[in-house]
């Protein structure tokens, strides 16, 4: 490039090229645009029809979860039948004294999802609400290696889980009563009975 002159060098013209290619509005990076919704909290997009004129208000659903928790998702189904049919006030005072690590992360699921019930599904009482489901499931698991002596080796792994819960609004229904060993098997002959056998005569 000659001192003076205005025209541009062969490595500006390149550079000019190539951005304009890929322009910078394009390029989405927010939070928003990366993040994915699951199936769980897609449900909370369901929309219901009207209901009639005398029909019994329709309780508020909220669905919320939290995922590649770094805990056993083992660890974690014990506490999550744990607080299953629950009151929210009551799950969230048996987790207070959980000294469980699981524990804690339940109990900030469960806050978030009050929080959510109240600001975004018209719920009215944040303490009217019960836990209706509440799962587990496995996350992503990744294998490292831990070194031993005399050159020896193992595998390890680094476990992660799921946690998904319901919220539905009003109190919990009453618990079912126990069942006898004999209306288990007779379901249980039953559900053999109705089942489907495929290629036999």
């Amino acid at each position: 490039m000659v001192c003076g002159s205005n025209k541009p060098s062969i490595r500006t013209k390149r550079w000019l090229a190539a951005s304009s290619l890929f322009p910078l509005s394009w390029i989405h990076t927010s939070c928003t645009a990366l993040q994915q919704i699951g199936k769980w909290e897609k449900k909370n997009r369901i929309v219901y029809p009207p209901q009639l004129p005398g029909e019994p208000r329709r309780p508020a659903e909220i669905y919320h979860c939290r995922r590649e928790i770094k805990y056993s998702k083992d660890k974690m189904w014990y506490l999550a039948k744990l607080i299953k049919g629950m009151s929210i006030d009551q799950a969230l005072a048996q987790l207070e004294f959980s000294d469980k690590k699981g524990a804690k992360v339940i109990k900030e699921v469960l806050l978030e999802a009050q929080e959510l019930a109240v600001k975004k599904h018209n719920v009215e009482f944040k303490s009217n609400l019960h836990i209706a489901e509440s799962t587990t499931g496995r996350g992503r698991y990744t294998k490292r290696i831990r070194y031993h002596a005399k050159g020896m080796f193992g595998i390890m792994k680094i476990v992660r889980c799921h946690y998904f819960v319901k919220l539905v609004e009003g109190p919990p229904p009453p618990p079912e009563p126990p069942k006898s060993g004999f209306d288990q098997a007779k379901e249980y002959v039953q559900q053999l009975r109705s089942r489907t056998l495929v290629n036999t005569l």
